[in-house]
């Protein structure tokens, strides 16, 4: 089971990281235009899309396969340039990726020659910060998200929710301003996904660092969001942003209540009607 218990003595290896300023963290999406291929090749991939999003609030991105909610995260992450709008953090623009934006992705993208500790300590060293103040901070993440005791072990000895575990620990340990997480569980177990997904929330309630989710999962987004943003099918648009009166902190049970069904059956019926608009789009387009 996950453990979320701190390490208690102050100023030891394992101390408890400093969270950062709860205020930090606005991204401001303004008209976002992304097209792949040039010519007659280009696609559209997002098309006039804005997002606001203040700073220490989980957003969770849903939509039809092939919206561009990956395209979207990308793009904050500094990893694309888009066509036309504004991307900004705090105030700053993205121009390339950077500390204070952290990304995980469904798959875990470890170094697979480091060792747990490593991994997780490899950001603070590249940031500058001496070998001990780097250890002292991976292994407070390591506590957080249940893996003290295997700060020697390699990525290949390790589960696939452990190697994500991993990941999030990384992705923190830099104290970002925004955490990008791409489908982070969508190659998880189920009973896998859910220790994870309440151990993130967990993690959250303690430092309120932003967070885009993308995930293809309602449930999963209806359980972790304060707000789910419903994107159209390509190009990606927001077809909804919900915004429910889910109390926190979140517990299983919460997915019986009227309320959460109410939120599911809205990001189920917009999914399923865009879905079904797409694909009578491109059975037109082949019989044309």
């Amino acid at each position: 089971m996950l453990s979320l218990v701190r390490p208690a003595k102050p100023g030891s290896v394992s101390a408890q990281p400093t969270a950062p300023t709860p205020r930090r963290g606005h991204v401001v999406i303004d008209r976002l235009r992304v097209s792949f291929g040039a010519g007659d090749q280009a696609r559209v991939a997002i098309d006039d899309l804005s997002l606001d999003v203040p700073p220490g609030e989980f957003v969770c991105i849903l939509g039809p396969s092939g919206c561009g909610k990956s395209t979207v995260l990308n793009a904050i992450a500094g990893f694309m340039s888009p066509g036309s709008g504004r991307l900004a953090v705090d105030g700053e623009p993205v121009a390339k990726p950077g500390a204070d934006r952290g990304m995980v992705f469904q798959q875990p993208t470890l170094f697979p020659w480091k060792t747990v500790l490593e991994n997780i300590a490899f950001g603070p060293l590249m940031s500058g910060r001496a070998w001990a103040d780097a250890e002292s901070t991976a292994r407070s993440f390591m506590g957080m998200v249940g893996l003290l005791g295997f700060e020697k072990h390699y990525p290949a000895q390790l589960s696939g929710g452990m190697q994500q575990r991993v990941g999030i620990a990384r992705a923190l340990a830099n104290h970002p301003r925004v955490l990008l997480m791409d489908e982070p569980f969508g190659a998880l177990d189920a009973q896998t996904r859910a220790m994870m997904q309440e151990a993130l929330l967990g993690i959250w309630n303690e430092f309120h660092t932003t967070v885009l989710f993308v995930t293809h999962d309602i449930d999963e987004a209806v359980f972790l969001g304060d707000r789910v943003v419903v994107m159209s099918a390509s190009p990606g648009r927001i077809l909804a942003d919900i915004r429910g009166e889910l109390p926190r902190p979140r517990v299983p049970d919460i997915a019986f209540t009227p309320e959460f069904i109410r939120i599911k059956k809205q990001c189920f019926d917009l999914i399923r009607t865009e879905s079904l608009r797409a694909f009578e789009q491109q059975t037109q387009g082949r019989g044309a």
